[in-house]
């Protein structure tokens, strides 16, 4: 848990502007530095930090926010690990000495870059490299291609890895991150990769997690071998190549999603670098959550044309519909993967394909229901059976009326019918992945339409996919709030979201809940005028600073360019206040000061 006390501090002690200055060219405008923005394409820069402020906002797209804010959206990171990175950045020590999984965490780190070295130079430097430079060349992957994604090799040898840690004192923290064992007889370690293609799977800042083997020589395990899970690398949260992918998908707003590593290098090589890839499971909540980070507001499914990749859509279905995702399915002819098809029609080819994708579920009904209403009786039982599973996935609401209501246009049935029929033997909605660490009691009071707003989205966590949820990132200003938002756009169920928070936190928020209205189309309304009224806020606040600024400079000799961006911008705050105003302006009740 990480006291708000804490996070203040980390966020008083960091340089913005140094922050931003590494990934935007800054320059100085009076007390201000402008730029271009980093999350959408402008000519003219728009894009401004204050220091005094510690705070950037984007007039152009609207991004906004503190420090915190800016790693969140910059490089998809979560709320807890934008906190951390910062943390170890300025000095500032969050967890205290009782704590040893930070001390655990930055040895996984360095084990896993050093094997990455190590596995780097046994494929570009060594003799023995040369079956997994053959493999490379027989798939069409470049060198090029290949040192960006960091490829590697390692050996048939039993122990060329376990020799190379002992010599650097990593030998624990490699068995720790799976990377080598204990031998069951006798003393000493040997490695698990072995006569395998490396391939570092990597967060989003680049830094190497985990990895998985494509095998080549010898017949020790399977065709892939991946990393197994570790206090660095959890797999239901991590894509593989979005550390490469995340800047051009946040410009397109879209991303592509395949099911192997070697699918997503061929994207990227046939110049589709919104490609990103499963890690060897299932998709989760976890992984929508990264992609929103990442600004992904429509994905698209590239899978094989053959059964798998049928299959693999109704896999995938269920946690797309579920959180309301904006999905296209573009299939592969038969026989073909991503992978071939690339080498074979090249990024124009693949462009065609993916104008032809269809909606998620529109294709979902078609490849069951061929036929659609004029099908038989057998066909239609069948398709329901094979729907149960997206089924289990839907919450009570909004999306599952939808949903059934889809079905009921396909099926030719009453929905009511087939939601009765699905539900009787359909395992509940859960959630699939672990939720962040909870954030503790803070020092300061808590704010009671921020607090609204989060037991508004508890009842009712389906609000989170409106437009206007965006603005839950910028408003929020307190770290508890903040978590609760964190874990339910993780996929935790709103009860799970409460774990560990202070109680005054809970009853605060239990508090402003009874105020709201039940659920249905009274709670939206609410959460959209608690959205504005606090988006309202965030303005009026810029509005105080810059009259404070601008307040300084009475005469007109004495406009400088600062000033005279400030009343500029002063300007488009009040036009984007009187359009926040004509949204709405009815007060949710009882939302008094806590």
């Amino acid at each position: 848990m990480i006291p708000e006390q804490k996070i203040e501090e980390v966020l008083e002690r960091v340089d913005l502007v140094a922050l931003v200055g590494r990934h935007v060219e800054l320059k100085k405008s009076g007390r201000s530095f402008k730029g271009r923005c980093p999350f959408h394409q402008e000519k003219s820069a728009s894009f401004y930090v204050t220091p005094e402020l510690k705070r950037f906002k984007c007039f152009g797209c609207q991004a906004g926010g503190d420090a915190i804010a800016f790693l969140q959206r910059f490089l998809g990171k979560s709320f807890v690990d934008a906190v951390r990175e910062l943390a170890r950045e300025v000095g500032v020590e969050l967890q205290g000495p009782e704590d040893p999984s930070a001390r655990e965490r930055q040895q996984l780190r360095e084990v896993t870059a050093l094997a990455q070295a190590h596995f780097q130079h046994l494929l570009w430097d060594a003799a023995e490299g040369r079956p997994a430079r053959d493999a490379l060349a027989a798939r069409a992957i470049t060198e090029e291609t290949a040192r960006a994604f960091g490829l590697g090799w390692a050996p048939e040898g039993w122990t060329r890895l376990s020799d190379e840690l002992v010599r650097q004192g990593m030998l624990e923290p490699g068995l720790q991150a799976g990377l080598v064992q204990r031998r069951t007889k006798g003393e000493g370690t040997y490695d698990v990769f072995r006569g395998r293609l490396m391939v570092p799977i990597r967060a989003p800042d680049g830094r190497p997690v985990a990895f998985g083997g494509r095998l080549l020589l010898g017949d020790q395990g399977p065709k892939y071998l991946n990393s197994r899970e570790s206090r660095l690398y959890n797999k239901s949260d991590t894509l593989y190549a979005l550390d490469m992918a995340q800047h051009e998908v946040r410009r397109q707003h879209t991303a592509l999603l395949v099911e192997g590593y070697f699918d997503a290098m061929a994207l990227h090589q046939a110049g589709l670098k919104t490609a990103v890839a499963l890690c060897s499971t299932a998709l989760t909540p976890g992984h929508l959550e990264v992609l929103r980070r990442a600004e992904a507001r429509e994905l698209v499914l590239l899978l094989d044309g053959d059964a798998a990749g049928r299959t693999a859509v109704e896999r995938l279905a269920g946690p797309l519909l579920a959180a309301a995702t904006s999905t296209r399915v573009a299939l592969l002819p038969e026989g073909e993967d991503p992978d071939t098809f690339a080498r074979r029609a090249g990024a124009e080819g693949l462009r065609t394909l993916f104008a032809q994708a269809r909606p998620l579920s529109e294709h979902l009904l078609a490849s069951l229901l061929p036929d659609g209403p004029a099908s038989g009786f057998e066909q239609k039982m069948e398709a329901l059976e094979r729907l149960r599973p997206v089924l289990s996935h839907l919450p009570a609401g909004l999306i599952r009326t939808a949903f059934f209501a889809a079905l009921a246009r396909g099926f030719g049935l009453p929905a009511f019918e087939l939601e009765a029929a699905l539900r009787g033997r359909a395992e509940p909605a859960r959630a699939t992945t672990a939720r962040p660490p909870a954030a503790p009691l803070p020092a300061r009071p808590v704010d009671a339409l921020e607090a609204a707003l989060v037991a508004a989205v508890l009842r009712e966590p389906a609000l989170l996919a409106q437009g206007e949820s965006h603005v839950t990132d910028e408003v929020l200003s307190h770290p508890g709030l903040r978590t609760i938002i964190a874990r339910l756009q993780g996929g935790a169920l709103p009860a799970d979201a409460l774990d560990e928070l202070p109680p005054r936190l809970l009853d605060t928020v239990a508090a402003q809940g009874r105020t709201l209205p039940a659920d249905g189309a009274a709670l939206t309304e609410a959460f959209g005028r608690l959205c504005r009224r606090l988006k309202l806020r965030r303005i009026d606040e810029a509005l105080t600073h810059i009259a404070r600024v601008t307040g300084q400079h009475a005469s007109a000799h004495e406009l400088d360019e600062e000033t005279r961006r400030l009343q500029a911008e002063r300007v488009e705050l009040l036009g984007l206040r009187r359009r926040v105003l004509g949204e709405g302006q009815v007060q949710p009740p009882g939302l008094q000061s806590v």
